[in-house]
């Protein structure tokens, strides 16, 4: 019975997802459509970044962003620069990459210092940079991507619409790091010690900086061809260390998966299909906000969009759902992840401090951004 409670403590967002998966069987039967519909290029992406990822932590391949890191002395300045490091990094490879780079090098220059009471908060304020600055760019999150493959705008006028909420996030960013040192804006952290990468290894980093500009291309392009990619990709990570696809986060995979099949059941379900196309016209910012919070913004946008009249409504409440719940966003799901298996057990812990500062930045966005969804988008 302990190793159960252990487990559900441990990997409390795959026992959710995977609920959610075996209420959707009984929702939709099972079949060849249901399966075809799930969101197969995402989960490749995602096997892909996770490997590779994996790859550059094997070979202290980040170990220049953690010396760079390393050199601030003053919490602020260096909370600052992870902060933003994870903003903008996000508007071009996407939340869930910049999380995966950025928050393992945060755990790791904070365990250094001896400030690990400020890892959570700063995750936290981490997570709440990838979704409020991944939201300017078209290919900045899946979402942005599905929508504006379905919009027949430019680039520059879908940037023009999301600018207005990107920028007052960053304001807002500075005065939360502001307010979380205010008793000692200047307090110091020990310097961090770096790891200096093996030229020996110079093949082996090589592979992985390609393997990785290859998931890169795969994101920014939208090809079709993503499958190419993905086999290519495990094949050059299986010849240069056969060894890293045991240390990949397959629980990660199999959270995504589970949430995939529940949006495909609903979305498939005729009388639920019917229900939506009734109720969200006219209502879809707050139905993108709330039905997040059970499916994520990914799915959720998903089902939504073929029943929404107000396009700027739905992205912009897509883009604002991941401050309210660990399940709002998939980017989420990654950073809680990333935290548990660093500090095993923790994750209520976690889930209690992300839910206080997103919920504080929530209450302090969500109006502005229901008053610009009146904004025609097109």
């Amino acid at each position: 019975m302990k190793k159960v409670i252990g487990f559900f403590k441990k990997e409390l967002m795959l026992v959710v997802s995977l609920a959610a998966a075996v209420v959707s069987l009984f929702i939709t039967k099972p079949s060849a459509a249901l399966l075809k519909d799930i969101d197969w290029r995402t989960l490749g992406i995602l096997l892909m970044m996770l490997c590779v990822l994996e790859g550059f932590k094997q070979e202290s391949i980040l170990s220049p962003l953690v010396a760079l890191g390393a050199r601030l002395r003053r919490m602020s300045t260096l909370t600052l620069f992870l902060v933003f490091g994870v903003f903008f990094s996000s508007m071009f490879v996407t939340n869930d990459v910049s999380l995966i780079i950025f928050v393992p090098i945060t755990i790791l220059i904070f365990r250094r210092g001896n400030k690990e009471k400020y890892i959570l908060p700063v995750l936290t304020l981490e997570n709440i940079a990838a979704i409020r600055g991944s939201l300017l760019m078209p290919f900045g999150s899946p979402q942005n991507i599905f929508l504006f493959g379905q919009a027949d705008v430019s680039a520059g006028h879908f940037m023009l619409h999301m600018l207005p909420l990107c920028a007052m996030s960053a304001v807002l960013l500075v005065v939360f790091i502001l307010i979380l040192y205010r008793k000692d804006p200047s307090e110091a952290i020990e310097p961090a010690g770096t790891e200096r990468p093996s030229k020996e290894n110079a093949p082996r980093r090589a592979a992985y900086l390609i393997a990785f500009a290859a998931v890169v291309y795969t994101v920014v392009s939208r090809t079709r061809y993503w499958y190419v990619i993905l086999f290519a990709v495990l094949t050059a990570v299986a010849i240069t260390d056969i060894k890293i696809f045991k240390k990949v986060d397959l629980v990660l995979l199999l959270t995504f998966l589970c949430f995939f099949i529940f949006s495909s059941s609903v979305t498939a379900n005729e009388k639920i299909a019917a229900f939506l196309g009734r109720a969200v016209a006219g209502r879809e910012y707050w139905w993108s906000i709330g039905l997040s919070q059970l499916i994520s913004n990914v799915p959720s946008t998903i089902v939504l969009y073929p029943f929404s009249k107000n396009f700027a409504a739905l992205i912009y409440g897509a883009d604002t759902a991941g401050l309210c719940s660990l399940i709002g966003s998939l980017a989420s799901v990654i950073n809680y992840r990333i935290y548990v298996r660093e500090y095993p057990g923790q994750g209520l812990k976690f889930i209690k401090v992300f839910t206080l500062i997103s919920w504080a930045f929530f209450l302090l966005v969500v109006i502005p951004g229901l008053l610009l969804s009146r904004w025609p988008f097109f």
